[in-house]
């Protein structure tokens, strides 16, 4: 039975993974042809120079028209997490609560698996997903050199990374808490609100004096929020959102461990 739990759910969200995937790297395509014809519109910068708190966000900080400042505002700093937070959380939720409020998951716990078993199995499925969505973007990004989006491999490949971790770090949380409640929706509320609140106080916090010494609690400074595109991830923020995610897994086990399924 090994991996076989893993197999089902991959092969029941393929379509909609790929659905992901190819929309993503559409949209990352349209972003960097578009560059040549903005590259040179001072304009933009000194509109975000003029409204620095409506620009903060969106993430956006310092030139839009540089290469890595038009990826970033246009896909690293917002759309990018945002599309992969939607994925992991859905699919967090979905995996152990989606299962026992469709009256499901007593089929699940009667596989020759442990409750362990069962939810690491789930968090890989997670993981492959998350992975699979963005690989296509980040070959989408390194296109872009044929339209003057020369970024550098290293800081490109570490900040999508980071968005990995993100998304991971994120969606074991909306698994841990649909596990441990039995609640789709209350796991998708929760996990939604914290990475909301998560990405405000990051994006927010430079425009704000009182939130300043706040933002390195939010996972988004460690993962998008710091000018990863430019200088990359960084061991420090690497540890920080492997942490995390090693945090969530752990709560995960326990809690579902612990959890009275309604079968």
């Amino acid at each position: 039975m090994g991996g076989d739990l893993a197999r089902v759910d991959l092969r029941m969200r393929r379509r909609s993974t790929v659905a992901y995937a190819v929309g993503l790297a559409l949209y990352t395509l349209v972003v960097v042809v578009l560059y040549p014809a903005f590259k040179d519109a001072t304009s933009l910068d000194e509109t975000i120079n003029q409204s620095p708190g409506l620009a903060a966000l969106f993430g956006v900080s310092g030139s839009i028209t540089s290469p890595d400042g038009w990826m970033n505002a246009n896909l690293y700093a917002n759309f990018l997490p945002l599309i992969v937070l939607m994925l992991t959380i859905g699919y967090g939720a979905a995996a152990l609560a989606g299962e026992e409020e469709a009256g499901r998951i007593d089929l699940v716990l009667a596989l020759p698996l442990s409750r362990r078993a069962i939810l690491l199995q789930k968090a890989a499925v997670l993981l492959v997903l998350d992975v699979v969505v963005v690989v296509p973007t980040v070959l989408a990004v390194f296109a872009g050199r044929a339209f003057e989006i020369d970024l550098a491999a290293g800081p490109v490949l570490t900040c999508t990374l980071g968005v990995v971790l993100l998304g991971a770090a994120f969606g074991v949380l909306a698994l841990a808490i649909g596990g441990g409640t039995g609640q789709r929706g209350g796991a998708i509320g929760i996990t939604a609100a914290l990475a909301a609140a998560a990405y405000l106080l990051s994006s927010l916090a430079p425009q704000v004096p009182a939130l300043k010494s706040w933002r390195p609690l939010s996972p988004f400074y460690w993962s998008v929020g710091n000018g990863q595109l430019s200088a990359g991830l960084g061991w420090d923020g690497l540890a920080v959102l492997v942490a995390l995610c090693a945090a969530a897994l752990v709560a995960a086990v326990i809690v579902f461990d612990r959890h009275d399924v309604r079968a």
